[in-house]
């Protein structure tokens, strides 16, 4: 769609993304000139109630959010049957790449860019939109240092009725939150977590949990502990890293409950102040009484020691059987924790990637994991026959075996019926096929004196019939239709003259046919094509004259060739005052190495006034008169 304009205001330059759903296009405003980001919807979707369904929950969680540290919804819109989103076009880096390029990032910058990022989630939840996939891949840093959050696809509206455990989508694996990776609903503690996560990468330059696959990933949000942040960036500040660690807490209770909450510790460890950092609570120990040191002086001093050794004996007992009871709890609650993961890890499975695959085995990898498959078929340009070109659930997210998974197998390139374009201007013509998608298109033009010129007479295939966007077009165009005079025995004035009216021209090479009869000299002795031939309009007519060699008229110039390094290719041509023919006389290649002066010679064809022009490279570079004789 790139060079088309949409809803008449957005013309669409360029592809810079493309996701399973819609394709992002960056585009110029015409009303404004600004550049935007123009999300299209799927031509093959816009049918798919889920699709379009999924598609309006983005505009409508964007709608909700006007914020600087968001890239905010300009515009929604439908042209024909394209649906759309105009957002804000950010030149930049992912702060992934940022981290990528840079690896740890400074103490200060990391907790200013996640300043930003938590001012944006505070104002999603304030309208009660959870993001659900904050990872840095979203996070958008403009050139100018501006931090946006985007990518607000799969947010839910925290409120809304459709946010059932059948329609919840997770994040990416590597950022998402323990409940996430339980299967269970995503809030606003989530997306802290989750902000935690990249707070932590930006510090360390790398991710807290990684593993083979996401659910030796997910395994690790609910069960490990990150690798401490001082071991692998001692210069970050204990109170950035407990702020860090609280956002990352397993508990969703023991975490930031507000971004704004988070951002504040985030500013107050900035400033080096303690009034707003977060207390870390230490376990609860259990501390035996310490006994007093034995005094071996006096016997009130044994006595007393005594007693004391006795008390000893008896707490010794007693926490001999807390101990033990609190390790039966503790193991009571491990077996059952661990059941009740097992189980919810063998009701569950993780979608893998099968976009690309072909039908069958996508279809029996989908199967071996106890999901159900649907397959629906949609043409595609991009993918061969046959190829899954899109899947729902995405890979990466947790579902329930047994249940549904969508296949969207490609087709093949959309096929289309050929237009009718006899009659069209060729320009017209291949503009709608173009629109079409269809890119190999020949002309061929045609002498037509039913059809206007440049009108296309027929094309191949034919209207009609069914094509795709690498179906091969030929065009078969009017060239209108003029009649060749006969110009034999003509001067060269009376043919130019002739070839004028009959909507001809010359081929600029004249050719002679020498002669001792002094009466032919200068009449037109041959010409092709031949009269009366069919030709196309401005068919160029090439003749032949007659030449005396007693009644040649000759004239010599001196040439002058530019100053230069490389060869130049000269021709001198001569053109009669008040004709429109031009007729080269010599040509030749002037060598870097030779004089840039010479003489030539040039045979006028007739007694007429001309002009004379020195072309150098296809430049004209001098010009002469020659005088009527």
């Amino acid at each position: 769609m790139s060079d088309r304009i949409l809803a008449d205001r957005y013309r669409l330059t360029e592809q810079i993304g493309m996701g399973g759903m819609a394709i992002v296009y960056k585009a110029v405003d015409l009303r404004t000139g600004h550049n935007v980001a123009v999300k299209v919807l799927r031509p093959e979707f816009n049918e798919d109630a889920e699709f379009v369904s999924r598609f309006q929950r983005e505009a409508e969680a964007a709608s909700k959010m006007t914020h600087h540290n968001i890239v905010n919804l300009l515009d929604v819109g439908m042209d024909g049957e394209n649906r759309y989103l105009v957002m804000e076009y950010v030149q930049g880096k992912t702060l992934k790449e940022v981290i990528q390029e840079r690896g740890k990032l400074s103490a200060p910058l990391a907790c200013q860019i996640a300043i930003r990022i938590l001012s944006a989630l505070e104002h999603a939840h304030r309208n009660g939109i959870v993001h659900r996939d904050i990872k840095p891949q979203n996070i958008l840093v403009h050139a100018d240092g501006h931090i946006k959050v985007a990518d607000f696809g799969i947010a839910r509206i925290a409120d809304s009725a459709t946010l059932t455990r059948g329609d919840m989508v997770m994040g990416s694996v590597h950022y998402f939150s323990p409940e996430q990776a339980r299967g269970e609903g995503a809030n606003a503690t989530s997306d802290i977590y989750s902000t935690g996560i990249v707070l932590y990468e930006m510090l360390t330059g790398r991710v807290p949990y990684d593993g083979e696959n996401p659910v030796a990933v997910a395994m690790q949000h609910l069960h490990a502990q990150p690798v401490p942040i001082q071991n692998l960036a001692p210069d970050v500040p204990p109170s950035v890293v407990q702020v860090c660690m609280r956002a990352m807490e397993k508990n969703p209770a023991l975490r930031y409950q507000s971004a704004r909450d988070m951002a504040a510790d985030l500013r107050a460890a900035l400033e080096e102040r303690g009034d707003r950092m977060p207390q870390m609570e230490e376990p609860q120990e259990i501390r035996q009484p310490v006994p007093h040191l034995r005094d071996e002086k006096t016997s009130q001093d044994s006595g007393r020691s005594k007693r004391i050794s006795e008390q000893e004996r008896r707490w010794k007992a007693i926490w001999r059987v807390v101990s033990i009871l609190a390790a039966a709890a503790v193991a009571v609650g491990l077996f059952y924790g661990i059941r009740a993961l097992l189980n919810h890890y063998e009701t569950t499975v993780v979608i893998p990637s099968v976009v690309s695959k072909d039908k069958e085995s996508a279809t029996e990898i989908m199967v071996n994991l106890g999901l159900e498959v649907q397959i629906k078929e949609v043409s595609n340009d991009d993918y061969a026959v046959g190829l899954v070109i899109m899947q729902v659930p995405e890979a990466g997210e947790t579902v329930q075996k047994g249940s549904p998974v969508q296949l969207l197998v490609s087709t093949g390139a959309k096929k289309q019926e050929m237009p009718i374009l006899a009659g069209a201007t060729s320009s017209d013509a291949i503009t709608l096929l173009k629109n079409m998608g269809i890119t190999q298109i020949t002309t061929v033009m045609a002498v037509s004196a039913e059809f206007a010129p440049d009108t296309v007479i027929s094309c191949e295939p034919a209207a009609g019939a069914t094509v795709d966007k690498d179906t091969e077009v030929k065009l078969t165009v009017s060239g209108g239709e003029a009649i060749v005079p006969d110009l034999r025995g003509m001067t060269l004035t009376e043919a130019e003259e002739y070839v004028m009216e009959n909507h001809l021209t010359f081929n600029s090479t004249l050719n002679f046919v020498d002669t001792d009869d002094p009466e032919k000299h200068g009449l037109v002795a041959g010409q092709t094509p031949e009269s009366d031939a069919h030709v196309l309009l401005q068919t160029a007519v090439s003749l032949s004259l007659y030449r005396c060699p007693e009644r040649v008229r000759q004239e010599k110039l001196e040439v002058t060739v530019k100053e230069s390094d490389a060869d130049i290719a000269v021709r001198v041509a001569i053109q009669a005052v008040g004709s429109t023919a031009e007729w080269t006389c010599i040509s030749y290649v002037c060598k870097a190495e030779k004089g840039r002066s010479q003489m030539v010679t040039l045979e006028v064809p007739d007694n007429r006034a001309y002009v004379c022009t020195v072309y150098q490279d296809g430049v004209a570079e001098q010009r002469f008169e020659i005088e009527e004789i």
